[in-house]
């Protein structure tokens, strides 16, 4: 099944729904995090009873989310006011919650303040031919639906001296416009930033991930989104990362920033 399908299937438009995560959208023995956190997101959208555009997301990683066993997707309205709704959705499995989300929505209103963002990716343009080829086995599952062109970094486990990375990201089967649901899952596609550090295969974890829209998403489902990580701070096995995420034209769209405990 391709994100599209699966993001729009009808049970999550319940408070509380039942699904059961496939095997090819998964990273190792784990669901993939990025499409985790977007079916939450999804089901808390299903629950507002007027248009409000998603401000901020916050996701806790709690446990493994495997694959073939049924999970619930709950949401609770925390607070709906005249310009903003707080929700939280729990993904719990087997009785063990795996995921915990906030989501902050807000309506737009006028405002006399105005702070325009003049920053501009430094990434190259979108090299097609250079898209990184998935490869059964040595790459997780979920990588086969997702096209990445690499532009800043180096390889996971090359025990490289830089913890930079970035290039160009896009689904390879779209059919429906781009919306902050596919940024969200786009933005978790990439390795932590640590692991092309590792000199040898290493496990890593997000343990806590944070990103905020900077306006509505409404992009051609042909459109590629930018991608630019750095490590702020490393020790003790846990890692500090933000990233900024760009559209085609250059345009700031959201702002990530993760917490990742790498095994080296």
């Amino acid at each position: 099944m391709t994100f599209d399908e699966l993001i729009h299937s009808p049970c999550l438009k319940k408070k509380e729904a039942q699904m059961t995560f496939p095997a090819n959208w998964c990273q190792g023995r784990t669901a993939f995090g990025g499409l985790s956190a977007a079916i939450a997101v999804q089901n808390m959208k299903h629950q507002l009873d007027e248009p409000r555009r998603l401000l901020s997301v916050s996701v806790n990683f709690v446990g493994p989310l495997l694959e073939g066993t049924p999970f619930t997707v709950s949401t609770t309205i925390l607070r709906s006011g005249k310009n903003a709704t707080q929700m939280q959705t729990q993904l719990v499995q087997s009785g063990q919650v795996c995921l915990i989300a906030i989501g902050c929505f807000g309506k737009d209103r006028e405002s006399a303040i105005a702070v325009s963002n003049n920053e501009r990716p430094s990434l190259q343009e979108v090299n097609t031919a250079a898209v990184l080829p998935y490869q059964e086995g040595v790459m997780p599952a979920f990588f086969q639906h997702v096209a990445l062109n690499a532009q800043q970094g180096a390889l996971p486990f090359s025990g490289a001296a830089s913890s930079n990375l970035g290039g160009w990201m896009r689904f390879k089967q779209q059919n429906a416009n781009m919306n902050e649901l596919h940024v969200l899952a786009l933005a978790d596609a990439w390795p932590p930033t640590l692991l092309q550090m590792c000199k040898a295969p290493s496990p890593a974890s997000s343990m806590s991930w944070y990103i905020e829209f900077l306006s509505d998403i409404d992009l051609s489902s042909q459109s590629w989104l930018g991608f630019e990580a750095i490590t702020h701070h490393s020790n003790n096995g846990y890692g500090i990362e933000d990233a900024k995420i760009w559209t085609q034209d250059g345009k700031l769209a959201a702002l990530s920033r993760q917490t990742v405990a790498v095994f080296d």
